[in-house]
């Protein structure tokens, strides 16, 4: 791949980031209206059973950091010519962009649209991660590498668990009932489907504990939002913990299974 492919993809990245800042500022209400007040109120911590509690969020500003310095570094001379940020450019740039969508189309109250956004989201992090665990080790420093790793991790079980609150923002938008009676059968059955998800998620080994942290993360946080906070439901906050702590367990039974696996003849 030669210099000037090696440019358009910095360059691309950049103004990626650019957009995504400037989608920020939307969303926290510096030049437009805070997430949580867009929408009709569909996407605050108390609308529905799957809502985080507010705290949670704060956790976009690790993943910002991490996107910002993973457009810093993929300027750097070595780095940026690197097979590792050749092969991962083009995903963060596009998870950039759709975040940055995501927050203006929210903005317009146009929440169907959203899930659709974070969807695409959802999958353009998931193979990045699969990229990631195809790729190994390439000659981009420790840092780099950790870097891409961690902040791909975090944002991929992050949004994991925001889809799902997505999409029961949606349903609560349109009219249906996602806080009280048959809402929180659908909640448990929600949550499983989301601890089936990360721990699948989990599978890519360079992004395993990032992935981990965020969905232990989001999950905990929902289920101190249903203990403390409207709505309220003790089982869909108890099932919240169980879920936190199947995502916990089966991230170092993954590690330690992988560990411990017999060595394959032909691989010695």
């Amino acid at each position: 791949m030669d210099m000037s492919s090696d440019r358009t993809r910095q360059v691309v990245v950049t103004l990626s980031e650019i957009f995504c800042v400037l989608g920020t500022l939307v969303g926290v209400g510096v030049i437009g209206t805070r997430v949580e007040e867009s929408s009709g109120g569909s996407l605050s911590a108390d609308a529905t059973l799957l809502a985080p509690a507010g705290p949670a969020f704060s956790i976009w500003s690790v993943i910002y950091i991490g996107l910002a310095a993973y457009t810093v570094w993929q300027w750097l001379p070595g780095p940026g010519r690197s097979e590792l940020a050749r092969r991962t450019g083009w995903m963060v740039a596009g998870s950039m962009v759709l975040n940055a969508v995501w927050l203006l189309v929210t903005q317009q109250g146009w929440i169907w649209v959203s899930v659709l956004v974070i969807l695409a989201l959802l999958l353009v992090l998931a193979r990045l991660a699969l990229e990631l665990a195809s790729a190994g080790d390439h000659a981009a420093g420790p840092a780099g590498t950790w870097l891409v790793r961690i902040t791909a991790g975090l944002y991929l079980g992050w949004v994991a668990v925001a889809t799902f609150a997505n999409v029961a923002a949606a349903l609560g938008n349109s009219g249906v009932n996602v806080t009280r009676g048959g809402a929180v059968v659908a909640a448990v059955l929600a949550l499983a489907l989301v601890t089936s998800v990360a721990v699948a998620l989990m599978r890519a080994e360079p992004t395993r504990w990032g992935v981990a942290a965020s969905a232990v993360w989001g999950l905990s946080w929902l289920a101190f939002g249903r203990f403390s906070d409207e709505p309220q439901s003790s089982v869909v906050g108890a099932f919240a913990l169980v879920a936190a702590a199947a995502v916990a367990i089966s991230a170092v039974a993954l590690t330690v299974g992988r560990r411990s696996s017999p060595v394959r003849p032909e691989a010695v």
